[in-house]
């Protein structure tokens, strides 16, 4: 506790220093969760994509307009359930545990309202950019440019806020209303870290299209932002340990050498042979 009271007095200088710390920690602890869970990050991926074939390819085969575009909703909800259920089952991951089959489908039950939610708001997000943006373009008027831009930075604010809307609900909040809020209070308190992980998200996207979605894929990349959110909110214990009202710039001079000494202990160092071959270490 000393050692945690004293490292807020650190110079402001450092905080890049802690910010790049924290940024490290971040990429290696996921990359060891997700070598050691290997087998239930690429279950849980397969899955994804089975369920994922029903949006992308059934509503092409039915003649019938109308029906087309509810079997196209109704599997773009099931995609969404099925991520919100990841993200929940991932968590006893990044918390240095593990799930089974049978959590997962305790998870599917109680993530389905979250999942839905995603589903329609992921909807209204595609038709800002897919209509609304271009509807206001088309006028040809700086009017209607101004308007495309404020859709479109809405639209890029959202993105990177509702990232974490999966990993807050997991580990977080039930409530939906609350789940939204905690979204955008996080980018607001940390934009340059939410920013980070929204392109660090992206290339391990990138990745996952190559490997046919099943590493890192998309419980790899829920993973990462679970553990992203994870590590972020021990800020958030710290400051609440250490209240210094008289001074508002400590949220600039957060201790995370101090902060993750315990979590360093857990993660711990491995060797090359210890990837490969763990049980002659």
């Amino acid at each position: 506790m000393k050692a945690m009271r004293s490292a807020a007095h650190y110079p402001l200088s450092t905080a890049i220093h802690y910010h790049g710390d924290v940024i490290g920690f971040l990429i290696k602890k996921t990359f060891f969760d997700t070598w050691d869970n290997m087998f239930r990050i690429v279950l849980l991926n397969l899955g994804f994509v089975a369920l994922a074939a029903l949006p992308a390819f059934l509503p092409s085969i039915i003649p019938i307009p109308a029906l087309s575009i509810a079997v196209f909703a109704a599997g773009v909800l099931l995609c969404c359930i099925y991520l919100c259920a990841a993200a929940i089952s991932v968590k006893a991951i990044s918390d240095y545990g593990s799930f089974d089959i049978a959590d997962f489908w305790a998870n599917v039950i109680a993530g389905w309202p979250a999942g839905i939610a995603a589903g329609c708001t992921g909807c209204v997000l595609a038709i800002l950019a897919g209509i609304i943006i271009p509807f206001y373009l088309d006028i040809n008027s700086l009017l209607g440019i101004l308007f495309a831009a404020i859709v479109f930075w809405t639209l890029l604010l959202s993105l990177v806020s509702l990232q974490f809307f999966f990993a807050i609900r997991a580990r977080l909040d039930t409530k939906l209303i609350k789940v939204f809020k905690k979204c955008f209070i996080i980018f607001f308190d940390n934009p340059a870290f939410a920013i980070f992980t929204l392109m660090y998200a992206l290339v391990m996207l990138a990745l996952s299209i190559i490997l046919a979605l099943l590493l890192p894929g998309p419980a790899g990349i829920l993973l990462f932002l679970d553990e992203a959110l994870r590590l972020r909110l021990l800020k958030y214990d710290w400051l609440e340990a250490n209240p210094q009202p008289e001074a508002p710039s400590r949220r600039r001079k957060i201790p995370w050498d101090v902060i993750l000494i315990e979590e360093r202990e857990k993660t711990g160092t491995r060797s090359l042979r210890n990837f490969i071959f763990p049980w002659k270490d």
